[in-house]
């Protein structure tokens, strides 16, 4: 018997390892050929503190000056002495780099293709070595774009347990990848996948949870979403999904879906056009109060375009509610972020 444990660290790049309960995580991270920061290796220095972000572990024998009970408390770890009882995920404090390993490259074949709208697309790939492809449902890749040298950023919107694997894609003119989406996919194209990565993904629900979308923004949601059904929370979960025209908004019979079976999840959407025919037109901080946030008592997930993401967090902090986590996803059009880069 072993457990998984996704060690994440701080460039984003996450990498998964199997650790049996007698043995600690520094020593399978090493079988691993991971090499995570250690020094003592008997819990005295704390060069190896991190962070559990998931799971339940005996955090072993240590001295006060390596681990205080306060930091002990807040989740932190010596994985130099921490044996697991169940997965694992742990925030670590160095660089994929530093730690002698990168992220994996997979090939992959396209399988589906779904123009949801003018703007919008899903794809589907086939991933020939999918046992080695582990990730955190919230998390992306970088997909190389075919037939060029570019490479694309893009959230799974399927669950880590799914055989193949979906993305959610807004497209743009100019873009490269929109422009193979658009004019030159075929099913059969091969792809090269890079991950996963990002620290944007979801924890053990310990309290109520609110998830917020903004467009293709869904996409990691729908990941989380797919990830507590097979594994149901026991607090409750309400997804607010916002769009700015009605021919924007997808999923809305997968998430009806997933209001069905699981259990405590609901789900609101809006439309910011205001000839919208929805029956909430707006903005997704129109749906949001101080219930909706249970006063603070929340884990807040929230992923779309960076105007969305800062007026949500203005609102918030105009309620005058701190969330107990607040975890975000930024995303830019690459032709903006080199815009940005150029200026």
């Amino acid at each position: 018997m072993s457990f998984q444990v996704a060690l994440n660290f701080e460039d984003g790049i996450t990498r998964f390892i199997q650790c049996s309960p007698d043995e600690t995580v520094a020593e399978a991270s090493y079988k691993a050929r991971i090499n995570i920061p250690l020094d003592c290796r008997d819990g005295a220095c704390g060069t190896c503190k991190s962070m559990c972000e998931s799971g339940r572990y005996d955090g072993g024998d240590y001295i006060d000056e390596a681990l205080t009970d306060d930091e002990a408390a807040s989740g932190l770890c010596l994985p130099c002495q921490m044996t697991p009882h169940s997965d694992l995920v742990l925030r670590v404090p160095s660089s994929s780099a530093a730690a002698k390993t990168a992220a994996a490259t997979h090939r992959a074949t396209l399988a589906a293709l779904t123009h949801h709208s003018a703007t919008t697309v899903e794809f589907t790939l086939e991933v020939e070595d999918r046992e080695a492809l582990d990730f955190l449902p919230g998390q992306y890749v970088n997909i190389a774009v075919p037939g060029t040298d570019q490479a694309r950023s893009y959230s799974f919107s399927s669950g880590p347990g799914q055989q193949r694997i979906s993305f959610l894609v807004r497209t743009v003119d100019g873009g490269a990848m929109s422009g193979y989406l658009t004019d030159r996919a075929r099913i059969g194209d091969r792809l090269d996948v890079t991950g996963p990565m990002g620290s944007f993904y979801l924890r053990d629900i310990a309290r109520p949870a609110l998830l917020l979308a903004g467009g293709t923004g869904l996409a990691p949601l729908l990941s989380m979403l797919e990830r507590l059904a097979q594994h149901p929370a026991t607090h409750p979960v309400h997804l607010i999904y916002g769009v700015t025209t009605d021919q924007d908004l997808v999923h809305l019979d997968t998430l009806e879906d997933y209001a069905g079976f699981i259990p405590g999840f609901t789900f609101e959407h809006c439309v910011a056009d205001a000839a919208s025919t929805a029956r909430n037109r707006g903005f997704v901080t129109g749906l949001m109060d101080a219930s909706t946030l249970h006063d603070g008592d929340a884990d807040v997930y929230l992923c779309g375009p960076p105007a969305m993401v800062e007026a949500v967090r203005e609102h918030i902090a105009g309620l005058g509610i701190a969330p107990a986590s607040f975890h975000y996803e930024k995303f830019t059009p690459a032709a903006a972020r080199e815009t940005a880069r150029a200026a």
